[in-house]
C-alpha cells in the first residue's frame, strides 16, 4: 500500500506539469473490445443542477458504474465525490489558501488522504507540494527560463529528481525534454505543417546501464 501511495503521488505531480508523450503510449496499447458510456445529468430546468454544475455517470464495458457528483462549497469552489463500481468513495475537497491559490485534499476509498498545497514562488510561478497518505512528499518546483517558458523540477518521496525543460523552436512551437531520476529522457518535438496542423515526434532514450 505504501508503494502504491508513493507512485500515485509521483504520477499526480507529472500530470500537473504535463502529459509525457501520451500519444506514443497509446500507440503501443492494444484496443480492448467493449463499450463505455458517459451520461451527464442536468437539472430539471434543462440547464444545470441547483449548484450550476453537471454530474456524470460512467458505465464501463462490464457494466460497472462510476458516478461523479459535483457540489459547490460555501467558499464557492467546486468539490467532487466519486463513487466507484464497487462502492468505494473518493472525495476531492478544494479550498482557497491565504495566498489566494486553490489547494485540495483527496480522501480515498480506504481513508487515505493526499493533500495538494500550492504556493507562489518569488518568481511568480506556482509550485506544488503533494503529501501522500503515508507521509511521502513530492515537490513540484516551477521556474521561468530566460526564454519565458515555465520549466519544472519534480522531487519524489525518495529523492529522485525529474526535470521538465521547455524550449521554443524556430517554428514558434514549444518542445519539451523530460529527464527522469535515472537519466532516461523523453523528447517531444512539435512541428507545424503547411496547412497549419501540428505534428509531434516523441523520442525516448532509456537510462544508461552499467
Amino acid at each position: 500500500m505504501q508503494r502504491k501511495a508513493t507512485w500515485l503521488a509521483v504520477f499526480a505531480a507529472l500530470v500537473l506539469v504535463s502529459a509525457s508523450a501520451s500519444a506514443d503510449v497509446e500507440a503501443k496499447q492494444k484496443p480492448k473490445a467493449g463499450t463505455t458510456t458517459v451520461h451527464r445529468q442536468r437539472g430539471a430546468d434543462g440547464l444545470v443542477d441547483s449548484n450550476g454544475l453537471v454530474d456524470k455517470t460512467v458505465t464501463g464495458p462490464k457494466g460497472g458504474v462510476t458516478t461523479v457528483d459535483r457540489t459547490r462549497g460555501a467558499d464557492g469552489l467546486v468539490d467532487k465525490t466519486v463513487t466507484g463500481p464497487k462502492g468505494g468513495v473518493t472525495t476531492v475537497d478544494r479550498s482557497r489558501g491565504a495566498d489566494g491559490l486553490v489547494d485540495k485534499t483527496v480522501t480515498g476509498p480506504k481513508g487515505g488522504v493526499t493533500t495538494y498545497d500550492r504556493t507562489r514562488g518569488a518568481d511568480g510561478v506556482v509550485d506544488t507540494t503533494i503529501t501522500g497518505p503515508k507521509g511521502g512528499v513530492t515537490a513540484v518546483d516551477r521556474s521561468r527560463g530566460s526564454d519565458g517558458l515555465v520549466d519544472a523540477t519534480i522531487t519524489g518521496p525518495k529523492g529522485g529528481v525529474t526535470t521538465v525543460d521547455r524550449t521554443r523552436g524556430a517554428d514558434g512551437l514549444v518542445d519539451k525534454t523530460v529527464t527522469g531520476p535515472k537519466g532516461g529522457t523523453t523528447v517531444v518535438d512539435r512541428s507545424r505543417n503547411a496547412d497549419g496542423t501540428i505534428d509531434r515526434t516523441v523520442t525516448r532514450t532509456p537510462p544508461q546501464t552499467n
